[in-house]
């Protein structure tokens, strides 16, 4: 179907997102006007918002969505109850689409939530229509989430899943601090609303707003201010680059809990096989990038072909330099491991690191310096 065309509503979804999103706003301020909050309404609503919200950003989205790490079981089931309460679907369709969604991101007829089609659409629109009636229940994309047993049994009984949780969580909650209204309000509908469009955030506000330090081949911003909502997702322009990453803020300074989650699981023997991002090809991305932008500008200035040529020949350097350099590490780090490997030989490594690593910083600021006139 074109997307000129407006496929029916889905009358359910429209009716869940009014009228959680009015009970939200008004009902459950006014609760509060009339009745109060205690501090267990809040610690409560914070703790089942982020386990919903975690469960799909670890869960959803970086374990099933892109396999980023493997997950005991034990988490796995405790990432499904979470995902079943967040009332984002079931992880296998939730997955699917996404999976879609990198294949053919800022593609009007095939991304799901392409947020070339404005705000409203890639938020919360294409959730209110029939658009994707046709391949609703395809999960050719997902052939391995099929065998995953926890994937297909929350799959199955994702219905009462949703219901227990949603409406059993908040009630037990109400009957053990004797405020069954203030509960349901508050860990029912204003984390559920909370929940839906923090998420949402990612799909629309996230390929709006920031910046692009490693691609500007699709839509995808990094944004330190959503991070903080999104739970680390934020930086959305590193993650549709290097989308098999378990990380996206790659930096220790980056706001990313759920990164922290996956590292801390761990840890504990929850989680392992994390994939990482070679850092060349991190640094190679960016240099490019700042290649491409530096060369768009040049070539609005009458000598653009002499500076071209000049900016270039450093990217070649750079390029060159970093090549070197991490193949030397490498060397290094294997030279490390092995017990055949004689001092002497480790030390002449350990020079030649040493010295590449001082090209390369100077080179590294050569560049910067250069790219710089050009931002």
């Amino acid at each position: 179907m074109s997307h000129k065309e407006k496929p029916p509503l889905i009358w359910v979804n429209v009716l869940l997102f009014l009228v959680s999103f009015a009970c939200a706003v008004v009902v459950a301020p006014w609760y509060g006007y009339q009745f109060g909050y205690s501090i267990e309404h809040w610690l409560w609503l914070a703790i089942t918002y982020s386990f919903c919200n975690l469960s799909i950003t670890a869960g959803y989205h970086r374990l099933w969505s892109h396999k980023t790490y493997e997950a005991h079981w034990s988490l796995r089931l405790l990432f499904a109850l979470g995902g079943a309460f967040a009332l984002q679907n079931s992880a296998l369709h939730w997955s699917s689409d996404h999976r879609v969604h990198h294949k053919h991101v800022d593609n009007n007829d095939k991304d799901p939530y392409s947020a070339k089609r404005g705000f409203w659409f890639s938020h919360i629109g294409w959730m209110l229509r029939q658009y994707n009636k046709d391949s609703y229940a395809d999960y050719t994309n997902s052939r391995d989430l099929q065998k995953d047993k926890i994937v297909m049994w929350q799959h199955k009984h994702y219905l009462l899943l949703a219901l227990v949780t949603n409406i059993g969580i908040p009630l037990a909650l109400g009957l053990i601090y004797q405020d069954i209204w203030g509960m349901l309000l508050m860990v029912g509908v204003v984390r559920l609303v909370l929940s839906h469009h923090s998420t949402f955030f990612i799909n629309s506000l996230a390929h709006i707003w920031g910046s692009q330090p490693y691609t500007d081949k699709n839509t995808a911003r990094d944004n330190a201010v959503l991070a903080v909502f999104t739970f680390g997702e934020g930086y959305h322009n590193y993650h549709h680059i290097f989308e098999n990453d378990y990380r996206n803020g790659i930096y220790w300074w980056q706001y990313d809990p759920t990164k922290w989650l996956i590292k801390s699981c761990s840890w504990l023997g929850l989680a392992n096989k994390l994939r990482v991002t070679p850092k060349i090809k991190i640094e190679k991305a960016k240099a490019k990038k700042a290649l491409t932008t530096a060369s768009n500008k040049i070539s609005m200035l009458p000598n653009a072909k002499q500076l071209n040529e000049a900016l270039n020949e450093e990217f070649e350097a750079l390029v060159s330099k970093l090549s070197d350099y991490y193949e030397l590490k490498k060397q290094l780090v294997e030279a490390k491991k092995s017990d055949l490997v004689k001092k002497y030989e480790h030390s002449v490594l350990l020079l030649r690191y040493k010295q590449l690593k001082k090209d390369l910083e100077n080179q590294r600021r050569s560049w910067n310096s250069l790219v710089a006139q050009y931002a």
